[in-house]
């Protein structure tokens, strides 16, 4: 069973970085390495349930 460890992030609103007037370089750098901080730690998730279901799978199913 999935058991749950997420860490409090909430689904994300799209993939959008600005609204309105496009914001200046600093502003978009800013929240496209937010972003990025997000998706890596959404990887490592993922990382995590994939090594759990490996392990589960060698245990049993050989």
């Amino acid at each position: 069973m999935h058991h749950g460890h997420h860490h409090g992030h909430g689904h994300r609103r799209g993939r959008v970085f600005f609204r309105g007037p496009f914001p200046n370089r600093h502003e978009l750098l800013e929240r496209l390495e937010s972003y990025q901080r997000d998706l890596e730690q959404e990887l490592a998730d993922i990382a995590d349930v994939i090594a759990h279901l490996r392990d589960r799978g060698s245990e049993g199913e050989q």
